[in-house]
């Protein structure tokens, strides 16, 4: 039977209960509540009840078994002022029916041609770098990752936009944490600098979007990509209609966004933790130089580069993009023995249950071997990265395979130190960035013998 008492938590008699406390460092925040109050924590955020979870069979409960339960949290549902109704912020029926018009551009056979564009574009990228010169790596990367979601998704080009592009990305992503305060759709519609650059932001990120429809509309032509399906796409499972323009303008700028930020963060950190750990790094040199002798990868490449796939697996481990996870209850549920009255906020988070030793030994270390084994006793939702569940995140294989696929070109001229050595702080916005970027030094190298 469910108990009435609240969870464990910090108690406060301040009016914005922890608010303040979880906003200023909301990862630190959660890593204490772990330690110090176990599996179940509730704290309050203003108005609002906050049920912190963390074991992997919540986690399950959370994403899987009881999934019908949830919908996405507040901040969510008020990013809809940008994506509209696209498939990270879609609930229930229509959610079901994007995802089903979708699916097909993530298939085997599309991820084959998707691998042949990832490889070219990054052999492009290898070109931008001078030996010796200190380079933005979280700027080439999103870079990078916003001309492989142009070319291979909508087959646009879109690199020479991208210093326009990533502006008004960084700018959305920025202001996502306002959305977590009271009223903040109210705020969205003051006339104040910040959310004039807001308003600018979206109409670039529209007008990019927009174009690039209505010229595949007029041309008529289909590619063969994610666009050209949308476009024709009929729902055989429901009524037979297609999209209307705006449902197409929701689910290109939803994946836009979402198929270049969350793998660009992933690779910046991958040369972070690499250029920290050198033995690492020269493991991971050896396999790609024997394997690829030189030449670019491919889809098939993928799985014979399996230590190249554990520093990416280890990667998301220490440092996954999307750090938490949100949940609004539709109704009371009983949860870890609990019982959580509607509208309250389940949070979960793959940054302190990746860290948790529990799970993992040494959970601060980077250690890539630790994937070369198979762990029967871990469960399954000690590690995810990409969610779980009915919205387990659609582009999971996409993603693995670009990860992988960068990492080996790129490595396969340049290996990068850090320029300073100045802390990296971790800043917890829409994905986990470095605070202020990371800038690392190029240094050529050639394959080894």
């Amino acid at each position: 039977m469910a108990r009435l008492v609240r969870p464990p938590g910090p108690r406060t008699l301040s009016i914005g209960g922890s608010f303040s406390a979880f906003r200023s460092d909301p990862l630190a925040f959660l890593t204490r509540c772990a330690a110090e109050y176990g599996d179940v924590c509730y704290f309050r955020a203003a108005h609002q009840h906050m049920y912190f979870l963390n074991s992997p069979e919540l986690v399950q409960e959370v994403l899987v078994n009881k999934s019908a339960c949830f919908i996405k949290s507040r901040i969510l549902q008020r990013a809809k002022a940008l994506l509209g109704e696209g498939l990270l912020t879609s609930e229930g029926a229509a959610h079901l029916r994007q995802r089903r018009l979708v699916q097909p551009a993530f298939h085997r056979d599309r991820l084959i041609r998707y691998a042949a564009d990832m490889s070219a574009l990054a052999i492009r990228a290898q070109g931008r770098f001078t030996d010796g010169a200190v380079a933005g790596m979280d700027r080439e990367m999103m870079r990078l990752t916003l001309a492989i979601v142009g070319r291979t998704l909508f087959s646009a080009e879109v690199e020479h936009e991208a210093a326009t592009v990533g502006e008004s990305m960084n700018a959305l992503i920025e202001m996502m944490p306002l959305l977590m305060f009271p009223f903040s759709q109210h705020l969205l519609r003051l006339p104040v600098p910040f959310m004039r650059r807001f308003q600018h932001a979206a109409e670039t990120l529209d007008q990019t979007i927009y174009r690039i429809i209505d010229e595949r509309r007029r041309s008529g032509e289909d590619k063969g990509d994610l666009l050209s399906m949308l476009l024709l796409a009929r729902d055989a499972e429901g009524d037979n209609t297609g999209m209307t323009d705006q449902q197409v303008r929701d689910e290109t700028l939803t994946l836009f966004i979402a198929g270049h930020e969350t793998t660009a963060t992933a690779l910046t950190w991958a040369w972070y933790l690499l250029a920290e750990n050198p033995a690492a790094e020269a493991k991971m040199h050896h396999e790609i130089d024997t394997v690829l002798q030189g030449r670019a990868p491919s889809f098939y490449d993928v799985q014979r580069l399996p230590y190249t796939s554990q520093v990416f697996s280890e990667t998301m481990r220490l440092y996954p993009p999307a750090w938490a996870i949100g949940r609004m209850a539709t109704a009371d549920i009983e949860i870890g023995g609990y019982r959580l009255p509607r509208k309250s906020i389940v949070l979960l988070s793959p940054y302190t249950m990746h860290r948790s030793a529990k799970w993992w030994p040494a959970p601060e270390e980077f250690r890539p071997e630790r994937w070369s084994m198979e762990d029967s006793e871990r469960p399954k939702f000690a590690y995810y990265p990409f969610g779980g569940g009915p919205r387990l995140c659609i582009g999971e294989r996409f993603a693995w395979m670009e990860g992988v696929l960068i990492l080996a070109t790129l490595a396969q001229k340049w290996r990068f130190r850090r320029a300073d050595a100045a802390p990296v702080v971790l800043a917890p916005l829409l994905t986990l960035r470095p605070k202020g970027g990371l800038r690392l030094r190029a240094e050529a190298r050639s394959l080894m013998p």
